[in-house]
């Protein structure tokens, strides 16, 4: 829940720098100066690419969340007993501890997106972002090339 409160003030804070910006281009753009209309068509191109960038993070979300609740329903979601912090993340040294039974999992079913899936939070509870977003992405492709077979 923490999550999508986050998630809904960051993008609170967005609309109103998208709101803001386009001011700023407006009036740089309606300026009649050669430089001001530069500024402003300028200032149109930085929220569309955040407007981009916040969307795609977002459908990412939807689309692990969906996949993740599906294995939830199948029962194939690691339920591994790992120590944590107060805060519920996963000890760093125990996540690595497991981290090597789900990447055996992957080079055995390099196919497979339920592998990949639970490598991913494998990698996320070692503290690996970067892989564990990398692995999940990964899942999905595999997941939605399964749907379209």
């Amino acid at each position: 829940m923490k999550t999508r409160i986050s998630v809904a003030l960051i993008a609170a804070v967005l609309i109103l720098y998208i709101v803001v910006i386009a001011q700023w281009a407006w009036l740089l753009i309606t300026s009649g100066s050669a430089v001001g209309v530069a500024m402003g068509a300028a200032l149109v191109m930085l929220p569309v690419v955040a407007v981009w960038a916040i969307g795609r993070e977002l459908w990412f979300g939807v689309r692990a969340e969906r996949v993740g609740r599906r294995l939830e329903a199948e029962g194939t979601l690691p339920n591994d007993d790992v120590a944590t912090h107060p805060s519920g993340r996963v000890l760093r040294s125990e996540g690595e501890a497991v981290f090597p039974r789900y990447r055996d999992q992957v080079q055995q079913h390099p196919d497979d997106w339920r592998a990949w899936y639970r490598l991913g939070l494998a990698y996320d509870a070692a503290g690996d972002r970067r892989r564990a977003r990398s692995a999940i992405r990964q899942s999905l492709r595999l997941e939605a090339k399964s749907r379209t077979v």
